[in-house]
């Protein structure tokens, strides 16, 4: 436990009437300066002089390199930026005993070091040194040498030094907090550049039924993991997870470096082993010692549903098929950056009715309540529990059970998703077609929530789902059509095994699927949500052009027995 401090001897009462003003003006150059350095050369000078002193010094605490350090002095030599043990000499006592110290004879003091006196010169006959105290506990002390007509310091001089020490410490204190703010303030912000730019290197996020699913939770602020895919020419689809090792700003910086750089170099199209080897090749020239990233870089067909990657030191790769096999694909190459011209073996597989599943350690490394690691074992385990859930919420369940446990690591997942046909064939529920008019739109709730019914949706949901073909109607009518016409709008909704599909069919001019965003919910205006309400009940759905003129919109809700709550995947 912590010592307590040593309690000071009281002040004395009868201190020299021309002390008071020395003190205000001592208290005043403190309190109003902004540069400490300068004010405190001052106050020591003002200090040197009331006490008729040779020379005065301020020694700081520096508790990194267990020391103490002259910050400002006065006198016949020059000692500033002088160290010296923080155990050691008078000014060490006076900060451990956190007491005034009056030496009148310095060379029969034990703790007197004469380093200063030989190397210089100069002699030191008496001493007096204040601690300079502060709630969080002593940080330096003054110190005052010899009296200039030779005699002794006594006690009125320690404890006007005591009382001068006081506004000196405070002013400090005051400074070192101020110092440690500013630092905070711009490492937060320095931070927030960093996380700015991270997410601004993500792909954006893809609807409808792009067979890459992806997502990224930074353990702390900036995230040292990333991922990527982007479209080649021949209708490929390139793919990347990395996971720098490391952490804080280094590793955040080098994950920017290495994203740009896989990016860039996938870009060309190259086998996945050439895609590697290149980019590390690059870091190697310019990572500092120490560090490396696990990665792994590969290509998805679509069209034949063949996969090929390699990998750098990453987790194993998980292929699994509709029937819960699983088969894993250990890494073959090393982390990137280790070791110039290094060879990264290719691995494939064809997600025929199967996915494929990549992830950080940051998944492995989730704890139980007892401590213990989730591992590979328990992400497949995890995974076979999510059975036939359709991708996106298959993803976010898989989300929900990690954030359950321990978090100790960022976290990034992606699922490659191959053709999994389900077992059942459609059952067309409801088709029918209505004028583009508002007055339409009660009939057709009507219809489509008898027709929910009829499936078996609970109510709540069926609700939720009739006002989100609301809101897609009404939007069709008032933005497709630029308002109420005789034009039509078809609606079908059928489903498949536990799938209910939603199909609305205009023929106004085409809209670009790019332009419809969510608005913001932070904008206070009614109105406008009825994208955002569909992206958010949906767990999918794409808007589509119709050749020879028109859009379709299609919605498709999983119906989940398991109770599990819906949410959405951020990218």
């Amino acid at each position: 436990m912590m010592q307590p401090l040593p309690v000071p001897p009281p002040l004395r009462t009868d201190l020299p009437a021309d002390f008071l003003p020395v003190l205000a003006e001592v208290s005043q150059q403190l309190a109003v300066s902004v540069d400490l350095q300068r004010t405190l050369s001052e106050s020591v000078a003002y200090i040197t002089e009331y006490l008729k002193a040779e020379a005065a010094a301020v020694f700081l605490v520096d508790r990194v390199h267990g020391a103490l350090e002259c910050r400002a002095c006065v006198g016949p030599v020059d000692i500033q930026g002088l160290r010296i043990p923080l155990d050691q000499g008078i000014v060490g006592r006076a900060v451990s005993q956190n007491a005034c110290q009056m030496v009148r004879d310095a060379h029969r003091d034990p703790d007197f070091a004469g380093k200063v006196d030989a190397a210089t010169g100069f002699v030191t006959r008496s001493v007096l040194c204040a601690p300079l105290a502060t709630a969080q506990g002593v940080i330096g002390a003054i110190e005052v040498i010899n009296k200039r007509d030779g005699g002794l310091f006594d006690d009125v001089d320690r404890d006007a030094l005591r009382l001068l020490a006081a506004p000196t410490a405070l002013a400090l204190n005051i400074a070192r907090m101020a110092g440690e703010l500013v630092e905070q303030n711009r490492i937060k912000r320095e931070l927030g550049m960093a996380r700015r730019l991270q997410r601004s290197l993500l792909p954006r996020r893809r609807r409808g039924d792009f067979p890459i699913r992806a997502l990224n939770l930074p353990a702390r602020e900036i995230s040292g993991d990333f991922f990527d895919f982007f479209e080649l020419p021949d209708g490929r689809i390139a793919f990347t997870l990395g996971d720098v090792a490391g952490k804080g700003l280094d590793a955040a910086f080098l994950m920017v470096r290495c994203a740009s750089l896989l990016r860039w170099a996938g870009k060309e199209g190259l086998r996945p082993s050439d895609w590697l080897a290149r980019a590390n090749d690059e870091l190697g020239e310019a990572i500092a010692p120490g560090m490396f990233v696990c990665a792994v870089a590969g290509q998805f067909d679509p069209a034949s549903k063949r996969v090929v990657w390699a990998n750098a030191g990453f987790p194993p790769l998980l292929r699994v098929d509709a029937d819960g096999g699983i088969e894993q694909f250990e890494a073959e190459g090393p982390p990137l950056g280790i070791l110039r011209r290094m060879e990264f073996p290719e691995q494939s597989t064809v997600l025929d009715r199967a996915s494929l599943y990549l992830f950080s350690d940051g998944v492995t490394d989730v704890r139980h309540p007892d401590g213990s690691t989730l591992g590979v074992d328990g992400v497949c385990d995890a995974i076979r529990t999510l059975g036939a859930m359709a991708p996106e919420p298959r993803l976010r369940a898989l989300v929900r059970r990690l954030r359950r446990l321990t978090v100790t690591d960022d976290t990034t997942l992606m699922l490659i998703e191959g053709d999994t046909p389900l077992a059942s064939r459609e059952t067309v529920l409801l088709s029918i077609a209505f004028p583009a008019q508002p007055q339409e739109l009660g009939a057709m709730r009507h219809s489509l929530a008898a027709a929910l019914a009829r499936t078996g949706v609970e109510a709540v949901l069926r609700q939720s789902l009739v006002l989100a073909v609301d809101e897609a109607c009404a939007n069709i009518i008032r933005h497709a059509y630029g308002g109420a016409c005789d034009q039509r709008i078809e609606l079908r909704l059928a489903r498949e095994a536990d799938e209910l599909r939603f199909e609305l069919r205009d023929y106004a001019p085409c809209v670009d699927p790019g332009t419809l965003k969510p608005r913001s919910l932070d904008e206070c205006r009614p109105g406008g949500l009825g994208i955002h309400f569909i992206d958010t009940l949906m767990d999918r759905w794409s808007l589509d052009p119709v050749p020879g003129g028109g859009n379709r919109l299609r919605m498709v809700k999983r119906l989940i027995t398991r109770g599990i709550p819906d949410e959405t995947v951020q990218h």
